[in-house]
């Protein structure tokens, strides 16, 4: 049984990738909508890519978990100003719910149940996994990665969603450029250059292609160096999570 949900997953992923998006829906906190709010820097990467018109839209409550926003009103596109459903629903759970047994177990609860209604519409589901705290943030731990990629490859198999691993690509730029500054001064919420990386980390999990070459920058914020940077970091983090799901699927 794990196996074949391992395997839909990849399946899902592939199928997401092939079809493209028209209408996409972010629900989380002040992750996203810090910057100008990634939903807006994915909607110009994708528009850019497909060379068509594609809408995000984003529903955010400052310091939520996943659990305080209501997905039922929120899957009625009439609540969303759209004239149709939308195709892709992008969930992202508030930086403490991965911390606490009990907070990983109600996030994939609400993933799970949330997901399911998704579904049963038609809309594709995704999980936007968070970065870890810097230790300008009181509540920073060492390893809080792997929690972070723990819980939400849990809740990504439970769920039947892809996990986009924005979290893993903030680990990788720091390795490879520890003097970019992806978080803000707090230590918690993203920088613009985060935020960036966060967009360029769904481009590619959402059409399985390489952001690299992009051109968008955020109307001049994002210089060519931190740009071409960015979207190599967002590309690896995507071909290392999916080498993570296959391997799981072997075990």
């Amino acid at each position: 049984m794990k196996f074949f949900r391992l395997l839909f997953l990849l399946f899902l992923a592939l199928q997401t990738q092939s079809e493209q998006l028209k209408n996409i829906l972010f629900v989380g906190n002040s992750y996203l909508y810090y910057n100008n709010s990634v939903h807006n820097y994915v909607e110009l990467m994708l528009r850019e890519h497909h060379g068509s018109e594609i809408e995000t839209k984003l529903s955010a409550i400052g310091g939520s978990k996943l659990h305080h926003h209501n997905i039922d009103h929120l899957l009625n596109p009439k609540n969303l100003n759209l004239d149709q459903q939308i195709d892709l629903l992008i969930m992202q759970g508030g930086s403490t719910e991965v911390v606490f047994e009990r907070d990983q177990e109600k996030f994939i609860q609400t993933v799970q149940q949330y997901s399911a209604k998704a579904q049963k519409l038609g809309v594709k589901t995704a999980l936007y996994m968070t970065h870890a705290f810097t230790k300008a943030d009181r509540r920073f731990e060492p390893n809080l990665i792997k929690k972070i990629l723990k819980t939400y490859f849990a809740a990504g198999k439970e769920s039947n969603s892809i996990v986009i691993p924005v979290g893993l690509a903030y680990e990788i730029a720091y390795k490879e450029r520890p003097d970019i500054k992806l978080h803000h001064v707090d230590g918690t919420h993203p920088s613009q250059l985060g935020t960036y990386l966060g967009a360029a980390t769904v481009f590619a999990s959402v059409t399985g292609k390489s952001p690299e070459g992009l051109e968008f920058d955020y109307y001049g914020a994002i210089n060519d160096e931190d740009r071409v940077f960015l979207q190599k970091i967002a590309w690896k983090a995507y071909g290392n999570w999916q080498r993570r799901v296959k391997v799981k699927i072997n075990d």
